[in-house]
């Protein structure tokens, strides 16, 4: 079937166990027809033949729908309770329809009661089976009683057998919930997996968009500015911003194509551009340049974050920036001068968002503030 191809592949093994568990439970309920179907045999009365074969076909049925409901969890629950009550009612008409079948010759209504008592465990909690079974029981035992048949025949058939049914019954379908339990968990991973992609996904976006983007508002801003008492330099700086934001461009489209590598020297290298064309002094020494890739796209992230909270939360100098190797671990510092207490807005990914990001992967990242000058400083565990 066409609809086939789009299902995955684990659905279809558990759509096989579904049918391999239905063809197996549905087996055993129609074994325990034939053997209450002896009884009709051996009754020479035919209107109790045809009374007992309604009765017996009504309970295969009803026995049939309750099995389905059992390993079909998709089923609304009323649907459940209804085939529950619909065996129920079954079972009780049995009784004046069924047991007079063969009275004395066969435990014809044993056998409906083995099935029924079967049925149990998969119908009620523990309790209420222990109740149904002990019913079931009794119901036997009278039954025995009333056609003058043999009470410890009845209740050899009705407890044995029954017992035996619930238990397959059971086993069936506890393996069956084990696979569907273990399929839920399956899809579960998958919906975390998603989630987490998705949200680092929205980061990177974030990490590139806002550091542009801020940078482009400040650039814009000094244009409009400028350009009633100087007309040249507000050229060149709406120049830069017609740069900035192809390059902006030219980075989500990498990043929405997943193959966008960090070059840490050039991450570097744009910063303390974008902070010097806006008047900062910025000293870069040229960072190691064996700094793993893991390692790069994470110190990036912070420095694009780091240089854009310069520029809109401090009134800056100066701006320092040092990455080096210290053993298993890669470590940057980035300090200015000019801070103020103003904070990020509500929009901000935030230097918190950017420690939960470090703490991921091992990492850390610290601040610390003494009069005008703050610093951030993060640490990255690179493989020995």
């Amino acid at each position: 079937m066409a609809s086939e191809a789009v299902i995955p592949r684990a659905d279809r093994r558990l759509r096989r166990a579904r049918q391999a568990t239905l063809l197996s439970l549905a087996t055993g309920v129609w074994a325990t027809v034939l053997l209450p179907a002896v009884g009709l045999t051996r009754e020479a009365d035919t209107g109790r033949v045809a009374l007992g074969a309604v009765g017996i076909c009504a309970f295969a049925a009803a026995q049939t729908a309750v099995l389905y409901a059992a390993v079909t969890p998709w089923l609304a629950q009323r649907w459940r309770r209804r085939a529950q009550v619909g065996l129920a009612v079954v079972a009780a008409l049995t009784v004046p329809l069924v047991a007079p079948v063969a009275a004395g010759a066969w435990p014809t209504w044993a056998w409906i009661g083995a099935a029924l008592m079967g049925m149990a465990p998969l119908l009620v909690g523990l309790p209420a089976a222990v109740a149904v079974t002990v019913g079931t029981l009794l119901v036997s035992a009278g039954v025995a009683w009333w056609t003058d048949g043999s009470v410890g025949r009845y209740l050899a058939v009705t407890g044995g057998i029954g017992a035996a049914v619930a238990a397959v019954n059971w086993l069936q379908v506890w393996f069956w919930g084990l696979l569907v339990e273990a399929r839920q968990g399956q899809a579960a991973q998958a919906q975390l997996a998603a989630a987490e992609e998705r949200l680092r996904f929205a980061r990177d976006v974030h990490d590139v968009l806002g550091h542009s983007l801020t940078v482009i508002a400040l650039k814009a801003e000094l244009a409009a500015r400028l350009a009633p008492v100087d007309a040249e330099r507000a050229g060149r700086e709406a120049a830069e911003v017609q740069r900035l934001a192809a390059s902006a461009l030219t980075e989500v489209r990498e990043t929405v194509r997943g193959y966008r590598a960090v070059d840490l020297g050039e991450q570097v290298a744009a910063v303390a551009g974008v902070l010097r064309s806006c008047g900062v002094r910025c000293s870069v020494p040229t960072p190691p340049a064996e700094v793993p890739q893991p390692a790069a796209t994470e110190l990036a992230a912070v420095l694009r974050e780091a240089g854009t909270n310069v520029l809109r939360h401090s009134q800056a100098d100066w701006c320092r920036i040092r990455i080096e190797r210290e053993g298993n671990a890669i470590r940057m510092t980035v300090a200015n001068d000019g801070a103020d207490d103003r904070g990020p807005d509500e929009h901000s990914h935030g230097l918190r968002g950017l420690a939960d990001r470090l703490a991921a992967v091992g990492g850390e990242l610290r601040v610390r503030r003494q009069d005008e000058v703050f610093t951030l400083e993060v640490t990255v565990p690179v493989p020995s």
